[in-house]
């Protein structure tokens, strides 16, 4: 079946990869459990989720609908639903304002504080898609975007947000900012022609990489750190021993001038990072 006439439902879950936000809904888990030391309760839990799918396709959509006319003109990308007509802009709107309607929906049964700040998460979401054309730290800003999700989780069960929050949340920015380096290498050529900003752009090929293994060293670090702070016990640890493996193994897939692994390394490396995280998290509190 072509994408055109696919089901309506399945093409939108297609624009926004739906399937995807296992990257960032392990780290809300995190930030829930660690918050209480312990399960957080099925409501929160059920809101938690609720508020990250809604927040992630509000995120995507939005992703989607401002790049669509740069998608069109980049080959990689020129297939998707919009550029390929298969969904128009006024449905990906639509998609747009009813995932606010579900994130809100979810934000507003959880701790009193996340009522307060909900605007903040959705001005990211709004801004980054603009930022590629004017610097190219918008790589670190789709990191603080994924990186709220365990802080944000923190304070919609507890209502409060430690600096071990914010090291979790820091490592979930370093992390994804890492990867986002090595996968906008796709791009490079097309970013120079259309005088977009990226890091690959600015520093090279090589440079992304020795960035990319900076921050995913730097992630390990903050994880550790936000441990000492918690007095986490030894499932916690093998986490964070689990996670500096599977970056290292995500960093031996792929090296300048061989990216024919990347989609290996972006994928499937990173959604078993947050999944084996999160188990690990799970049992330290738990058991």
């Amino acid at each position: 079946m072509s994408t055109t006439a696919a089901p309506l439902p399945r093409r939108l879950a297609s624009l926004v990869r739906i399937e995807h936000t296992v990257f960032a809904l392990p780290f809300a888990y995190v930030g829930a459990f660690l918050a209480v030391n312990g399960w957080p309760g099925l409501g929160d839990m059920v809101w938690v989720t609720v508020a990250m799918v809604g927040a992630r396709t509000l995120a995507m959509a939005l992703n989607r609908l401002v790049d669509a006319e740069l998608d069109a003109r980049n080959p990689r990308t020129a297939s998707r639903e919009l550029p390929s007509g298969a969904l128009t802009r006024v449905q990906v709107a639509a998609l747009c304002a009813g995932a606010l309607v579900v994130f809100l929906l979810a934000v507003f049964q959880l701790d009193p504080i996340v009522r307060l700040l909900w605007p903040i998460p959705v001005a990211m979401f709004f801004a980054y898609p603009y930022l590629k054309r004017f610097t190219w730290l918008c790589h670190l800003w789709l990191g603080a975007c994924l990186g709220l999700a365990p802080v944000g989780a923190w304070l919609a069960v507890s209502g409060t947000a430690p600096w071990e929050s914010w090291a979790i949340g820091g490592a979930v920015l370093l992390w994804v900012a890492g990867f986002d380096f090595l996968y906008s290498l796709y791009d490079l050529e097309h970013d120079r022609v259309e005088g977009l900003h990226s890091w690959p752009v600015r520093f090279g090929e090589r440079g992304a990489f020795r960035a990319a293994r900076a921050f995913h060293t730097g992630t390990v670090v903050l994880l550790a750190l936000a441990g000492l702070g918690l007095g986490v016990d030894l499932f916690y640890w093998l986490g964070v021993a689990a996670v500096a493996v599977l970056l290292a193994w995500e960093h031996s897939l792929v090296r300048p001038g061989d990216l024919r692994r990347l989609d290996a390394a972006f994928f499937t490396a990173n959604g078993v990072i947050s999944g084996v995280f999160f188990a690990f998290v799970g049992l330290d509190v738990l058991v």
